[in-house]
């Protein structure tokens, strides 16, 4: 039996440069690279994942870097932006730190009672920083002191080309209509992590995926048996829902909804952490044991990165 997502599983989007990217997201937002690999279907490509200590659900934003991409374009149908959670009493401490960095920042905002403001990675890929209480612990070998720390993800805005078919959807896996302010209309599902999806419904023109696009949201299911269960039901739907796919650190499914958002449907388990020592997470190429073979190949095909320690990062 079908039961709602309690959530956001991880966000994934498209850069350019892995070292900017590596750099950005580990030394000025204070995530840890828990996983980097290869794109399973393009394993000349590498497969950049952030998060928490571990890179549990609900705390992950993960990237393709393509080199020669060119820029993408924010429009319909698209994730505009992706939301992380910091504590209410770190407006400040993030204001100066982005300002010191050279990060520019729109706001803060007031927005269903919480403080949000707003900026871009490297590559120009819309993010937010929402104030908010998460049951994410922060990485306490990070750069940012723990009582700032990121908590993992808040939120994801859609452009869909039919907000009404999406919003359709977000029912279907189990998010509440909970509001609307002006012409962004949120949605809660009921788990304690990552729980907000907004829609925007509003005129816009059509994107252009590329370099700074979000590629796809991913939601929590339970198990592998579920997904078979939602695959089955999108395709009564009509819907564009791939087969069960091995993702090694979890299965999943995707699914294109007839608003034109690509959703991934992700299993909690096994995890990031799988087959790793805790201590060493992200700090070397890993490869699922169907590439492994290929390892001298693939590695001579990458460009090289420095990923730092966490005693680098807090030099």
């Amino acid at each position: 039996m079908l039961t709602d997502t309690p959530g956001i599983h991880h966000i994934t989007g498209i850069v350019r440069d892995a070292q900017q990217n590596v750099d950005f997201y580990t030394s000025v937002l204070g995530l840890r690279l828990v996983k980097q690999t290869v794109n399973f279907n393009e394993k000349f490509t590498r497969h950049l994942f952030y998060g928490d200590e571990t890179g549990s659900p609900g705390t992950v934003l993960t990237f393709f870097p393509y080199p020669a991409e060119d820029d993408g374009r924010i429009g319909k149908p698209q994730i505009s932006t992706a939301a992380l959670v910091i504590p209410p009493e770190s407006i400040e401490y993030w204001l100066d730190r982005l300002t010191a960095h050279g990060v520019d920042v729109d706001g803060p905002i007031e927005r269903f009672e919480q403080t949000v403001f707003r900026f871009s990675d490297p590559d120009g890929t819309h993010l937010e920083l929402v104030t908010g209480e998460s049951s994410v612990e922060p990485w306490d070998d990070g750069p940012i002191p723990a009582q700032h720390a990121i908590r993992g993800i808040h939120s994801v805005t859609l452009l869909s080309a039919n907000v009404f078919v999406t919003a359709s959807v977000l029912d279907t896996l189990g998010f509440e209509l909970i509001g609307q302010e002006g012409d962004r209309v949120r949605y809660r599902s009921p788990g304690d992590r990552a729980t907000v999806i907004d829609l925007l419904d509003r005129d816009s023109d059509f994107g252009r995926e590329g370099a700074g696009s979000i590629h796809h949201v991913a939601v929590r299911v339970s198990d592998k048996d579920q997904l078979y269960e939602w695959h089955d039901l999108f395709r009564e739907r009509g819907y564009d829902v791939s087969r069960v796919k091995d993702r090694h650190f979890f299965h999943s499914l995707y699914v294109r909804e007839p608003g034109g958002i690509l959703f991934e449907l992700a299993t909690e388990q096994p995890g990031l952490t799988v087959e790793a020592d805790l201590d060493m997470l992200g700090q070397s190429l890993f490869l699922p044991p169907w590439l492994e073979e290929d390892r001298e190949m693939i590695e001579g095909q990458l460009q090289p990165l420095d990923v730092p320690s966490p005693s680098e990062l807090n030099r």
